[in-house]
């Protein structure tokens, strides 16, 4: 076996951090609503989904075990810290669980620690990346390039918070598992959604959210529309909200939620408006020069390698492509 084998084994044998966190996630909920099968079956599903998720399962359980052991101390160490968790909210018991069972494992989480305790997201994805993610309630989560999100469960509410980036959520009604309705609802920096039985896309800009419903309803409630109530968006319609109002987006010129798939599709797309797309999925700086600006492109482009993207590009349309590095790429007028 080459060192090469070797090392993909080890990496493969150890799950990844955020794979872990969503373990000690579900940890948590069970170990709070014992008595919830539907919870504990839609655990079972997540751990089913991927050998990784399985593996996870079983090292949280096992350092869970290493915690009471290590501080016998401390009876009951979890379930104090889980007490606690009562006053703080979930997100600062995730972390407080999760440095205790770091301290019981130093040695296996190793050199990783000091990335467990940086962590400010409870999903995301690095520039390039989409993952997708089961949420305890059914609730299916999509994350595009340079993404984060937050969850804010509890027995009263069930908030997703958009940190940066692109997210699909595609939802069920009500949750079924709790004692009361618990509408399932999106924050952005811009506004607060409510999807029922939807679909929809949500991209957080720096001045704006755009909301895009591909099925189902979805409710902007804030900001509130001029009569007090909310907007109810419908299937195929976009709206752009700031801190101040919701209005209906322009037609879009490309595909909003083709990334899932792993493509980007124009729709007599400016040049330079495809290029800040592209960019988003790509480490540097990528422009055009200005008189080929307005050149216009419609069509279908894999996202998983932007360099043979490029490339297809100039053989789309009459432009060349220069690398000055591999992280500074412009796009000029072929001569």
């Amino acid at each position: 076996m080459t060192p090469m084998d070797n090392a993909s084994q080890r990496r493969h044998a150890e799950p990844r951090q955020q794979v872990v966190k969503q373990a000690i996630h579900w940890l948590l909920r069970l170990r709070n609503n014992a008595a919830n099968a539907r919870l504990r079956q839609q655990c079972d599903v997540w751990r089913a989904e991927h050998q990784e998720h399985e593996l996870a399962w079983q090292r949280v359980k096992t350092l869970q075990a290493e915690l009471s052991n290590n501080f016998p101390a401390v009876p009951g160490a979890l379930d104090t810290l889980e007490n606690s968790a009562h006053g703080l909210g979930r997100r600062q018991a995730l972390k407080m669980l999760s440095g205790a069972l770091l301290i019981g494992s130093g040695a296996w989480m190793g050199k990783d620690v000091a990335g467990w305790q940086q962590w400010t997201a409870d999903f995301a994805t690095n520039t390039g990346e989409r993952r997708g993610f089961q949420l305890p309630d059914g609730t299916r989560l999509e994350l595009n390039t340079a993404s984060a999100v937050d969850l804010d469960y509890t027995p009263q509410q069930r908030l997703i918070k958009l940190t940066r980036g692109e997210i699909i959520i595609t939802c069920g009604g009500i949750d079924q598992g709790a004692s009361f309705d618990r509408p399932l609802r999106v924050q952005s920096h811009h506004g607060v959604f409510e999807g029922v039985d939807a679909r929809f896309i949500l991209l957080q800009g720096p001045v704006c959210t755009q909301l895009s419903v591909t099925a189902g309803r979805v409710a902007i409630h804030s900001p509130i529309a001029s009569n007090g109530g909310p907007i109810q968006v419908l299937p195929g319609q976009s709206y752009l909200i700031d801190h101040r109002q919701a209005r209906l987006a322009p037609a879009l010129d490309m595909d909003a939620g083709a990334w899932v798939d792993g493509l980007i599709v124009p729709r007599n797309m400016r040049l330079d408006n495809f290029l800040h797309e592209v960019g988003r999925y790509r480490t540097g700086y990528i422009s055009c020069a200005a008189d080929i600006a307005d050149l216009r492109l419609s069509g279908g482009f894999q996202l998983d390698n932007t360099d043979k993207l490029l490339t297809v590009l100039a053989q789309t349309l009459p432009v060349k492509v220069r690398y000055r590095t591999r992280w500074w790429v412009t796009i000029e007028q072929q001569v």
